[in-house]
């Protein structure tokens, strides 16, 4: 069994709260010790350990505490109360840009970051032609960063903490910021050093890239450990939670709902479904006829290998009912210049039972975290069984009653 890279102990982060500026002045000059304030756990007696090796996510709504742990891990941040052990050089996105100096330019800010984390002269020297060509910013280099763009920071934040090799990568949202060309970069090298042994703490509010990436999922709540366990058991408990802490009006979603990353790489043109004699379905299927599902889309990139396109789909209350996608069949699908055409068929159908239901389509990177074009609520279809039964499916069925016993 592996040593442990972190090695957390009855740890608690507590912030004094004052209603008014002047109450905190009072509660430092007072003699009787009174308290103007009121306590805040951020962070209330958490407990963990992680071996090395793993790949972590940590999962929670905004002001769970999730930002307030990284920041006590790497330090940045000290704990009101308990231990925290860490095994091993530790590289973090936090915050974009943090750490670096607005006026300095990308070079300097290079040399300045990589000396912070431990880095010889010789070695920044040997490693600065490669971060530079992996954050890819061009002649914006040798700029001051105040002039960068959010997704600049991006790219040059991340091949800075990279550039170390770290033992313990710890990653808080910076991936979400950049074009999706670089996003893909990022992951494939997370992916390297995840198969190369580096222990990976790796925060997102998108589940789908936890359940691709992590082995075990901590959800955080209200500044206390929920749930720390198995990856999809803890992400289906999370969504659970959501879905019971909010609610939503459905009524306002019925239309078509797009979202198109501005790289030009690829676009969903026509989704459509037929029946088995190859006839356009309109609004209402049988629950067990047999369907084709026919995508239509159009490449302007085809250097990015392996793509997937993934297909979903709803109930009228937002439950996820079924998720299919090419990267979890083992499928490969057509990628060349121009249009494109893939079908799915459900030959014994779609067997849910009746309602209303909503499709989702999306072309995705290699790993169906990145998405290029995504559309939900694409097509709505009423689907017709007679048959009564409850739940979510009508599971072919027989029941034997004249048997011996």
């Amino acid at each position: 069994m592996k040593p442990y890279a972190i090695r957390i102990s009855n740890l608690s982060k507590v912030y004094n709260l004052y209603n008014r500026p002047i109450d905190r002045l009072k509660e430092t000059v007072s003699f009787t010790k009174r308290k103007y304030g009121k306590e805040f756990y951020a962070l209330n007696d958490i407990n963990l350990k992680i071996r090395k090796g793993e790949t972590v996510g940590l999962v929670g709504k905004n002001g769970s505490g999730k930002s307030t742990l990284l920041k006590i891990i790497t330090e940045v941040l000290l704990p009101s109360k308990g231990t925290v052990e860490v095994s091993g050089a530790v590289s973090a996105l936090l915050e974009l840009g943090a750490g670096f100096n607005p006026e300095y330019t990308g070079i300097e800010n290079i040399r300045l970051n990589c000396s912070m984390m431990g880095l010889s002269y010789d070695e920044i020297k040997e490693k600065t032609p490669d971060i530079i060509a992996f954050a890819d910013i061009g002649d914006f280099i040798y700029q001051p960063v105040r002039s960068y763009s959010s997704g600049m920071f991006a790219r040059l934040a991340f091949a800075v903490a990279i550039s170390v090799e770290p033992e313990i990568l710890i990653v808080d949202e910076a991936l979400s910021v950049g074009d999706t060309r670089f996003q893909i970069k990022c992951m494939e090298h997370m992916k390297r050093m995840m198969e190369g042994g580096t222990t990976v703490l790796f925060v997102s509010h998108d589940i789908n890239a936890i359940r691709r990436f992590c082995s075990r999922v901590i959800w955080l709540n209200n500044g206390k450990i929920q749930l720390d366990g198995e990856t999809n058991m803890v992400c289906d408990e999370y969504l659970d939670f959501l879905k019971r802490g909010e609610v939503v009006h459905f009524e306002k979603r019925d239309a078509l709902q797009e979202f198109v990353h501005k790289d030009g790489i690829a676009e969903i043109k026509k989704f459509t479904i037929f029946d088995s004699f190859g006839n356009e379905i309109g609004n209402s299927v049988n629950y067990d006829e047999p369907i084709v599902i026919e995508v239509i889309y159009d490449v302007y990139d085809e250097s990015l290998e392996d793509a997937v396109l993934g297909i979903a789909i709803r109930s009228s209350d937002d439950d996820y009912t079924c998720g299919l996608n090419t990267l979890l069949d083992g499928e490969r699908i057509p990628w060349k210049y121009g249009r494109n055409k893939v079908s799915l068929a459900f030959p014994y159908g779609i067997r849910a039972t009746g309602g209303k239901y909503y499709f989702e389509a999306a072309l995705e990177e290699q790993t169906a975290t990145i998405g290029f074009h995504y559309l939900q609520r694409i097509k709505e279809i009423n689907i017709i069984m007679n048959y009564k039964c409850e739940g979510r499916y009508n599971i072919p069925h027989q029941w034997l009653l004249k048997q011996k016993v």
